[in-house]
């Protein structure tokens, strides 16, 4: 049974622990240091402040979450955020992502939300730290390329570049 609720303050640890394999064995995140749980308990409480963050459950093991925070930190700004999704490792390819990203953006959208935007790491070549499996997700997801950073983060020694992509899910009308 899948069921996407909104996160727990006491979910914390099992999510750290499910994003501290793509922090420890892979490109995807940037972040070359895993948070402790007490930074990551302070992400999670900082961001549903303002934003959704929603956790996608299988027979009641976490197996995901995405949430979404300020693209800039700037009032102005505050009709576009940007999105942000991990599967547990292994769990990729049921449509846990899909209908994941689906309430989040639902709960965006009924928020007033326009824009979304994605920053993701992208490789010159698929190798064993990152492929373009996240890029061509958030495309099947409707999220068009938007720009380009060469080789502006490097982990495990290498270079990779990092995109942006932009989904408009609401209407710039006043």
């Amino acid at each position: 049974m899948i069921a996407i609720r909104d996160v727990r303050i006491e979910d914390a640890p099992e999510l750290l622990a499910l994003y501290r394999y793509y922090v420890e064995n892979t490109a995807i995140s940037f972040e070359i240091t895993t948070p402790s749980e007490d930074e990551f308990r302070d992400r999670i409480a900082k961001i549903t402040l303002k934003y959704p963050y929603l956790v996608i459950e299988r027979d009641g093991r976490i197996e995901g979450y995405a949430y979404a925070h300020a693209f800039i930190d700037r009032e102005a700004y505050d009709h576009c955020c940007e999105t942000t999704i991990y599967l547990r490792h292994g769990s990729q390819r049921h449509g846990l992502g899909r209908a994941l990203y689906e309430a989040l953006e639902k709960k965006l959208k009924k928020a007033g939300i326009i824009s979304l935007y994605a920053c993701i790491g992208i490789p010159e070549k698929d190798d064993e730290y990152l492929t373009s499996n996240s890029a061509e997700f958030h495309r099947h997801m409707g999220y068009k390329t938007v720009g380009v950073f060469k080789n502006s983060g490097r982990k495990f020694g290498r270079w990779y570049s990092m995109i942006w992509m932009e989904k408009v899910i609401g209407s710039f009308l006043p």
